[in-house]
């Protein structure tokens, strides 16, 4: 394996630094003469190191002032299939979920067939405000069809679906179908995620399945596109 330059070494024990909370979202970095102490290399290299990294997005460098930490866009792993909770463990921080909507109505045409049931099905429709600590990063809305969880709850949305499914009903999810749609938000979604209604945000449309093909979820969750990136791996046949 083709051993790093030095520049791309420092760039990667910076972003460590990042990631434990040593440099900090917002604050400064230490200047180029304590970095090039540091690390015990040039100002040159110390240079290639913090424009890669501002280049990158993930330093600002503020003229008179310094180089500051940027806040990191959330990377989610569209090709895990995990609940919120889930999918934020690894970080200090605390989730929550605000249900701003429970009840149960009438499959639509469009609805039946995204679930896989008749129209005029009974279906339980919930939306949800996501939270990490106190900021709402996504709104969800999900429809289940109600012969499928009888027993689902306004207490079980507060906390986790997959865990209700798993646990207590003890079934398996397989899988789930995916897309991406760039919109821009309807009102009442912009005043959930605090965000002008001009501002463009990602839709996400998911399909979600038991084992034996059974559809258990239809869902769009509606993410700020400043705070998430979506990275995907394609390999060529």
């Amino acid at each position: 394996m083709t051993r790093l330059p030095m520049y791309r070494q420092i760039a990667d024990a910076i972003r460590e630094k990042i990631s434990q909370g040593e440099y900090k979202v917002g604050e400064a970095l230490p200047s180029e003469a304590q970095l090039r102490e540091l690390f015990a290399v040039s100002r040159v290299t110390i240079r290639q190191s913090l424009k890669l990294l501002i280049e990158n997005d993930e330093l600002e460098s503020v003229q008179g002032s310094g180089t500051y930490v940027k806040e990191n866009k959330i990377n989610y792993d569209i090709y895990q299939q995990s609940s919120f909770q889930e999918k934020w463990a690894h970080l200090d921080v605390v989730t929550h979920s605000d249900v701003i909507a429970f009840e149960i109505t009438k499959a639509s045409i469009a609805m039946a067939e995204h679930l896989d049931i008749s129209e005029n099905d009974k279906v339980f429709y919930v939306k949800r405000v996501r939270f990490i600590d106190d900021n709402p990063i996504t709104v969800e809305e999900t429809w289940m069809p109600v012969e499928l969880f009888p027993d689902l709850s306004y207490q079980v949305m507060q906390q986790s679906k997959y865990d209700f499914i798993e646990n207590q009903k003890k079934m398996v999810i397989d899988r789930s179908e995916q897309e991406l749609v760039p919109i821009l938000p309807p009102q009442d979604i912009a005043d959930l995620l605090h965000i002008d209604p001009a501002q463009p945000i990602i839709e996400k449309r998911n399909r979600g399945y038991l084992q034996g093909d059974v559809v258990f979820e239809y869902s769009r969750n509606y993410f700020t596109s400043t705070d998430y990136k979506f990275t995907l791996i394609a390999k060529r046949r």
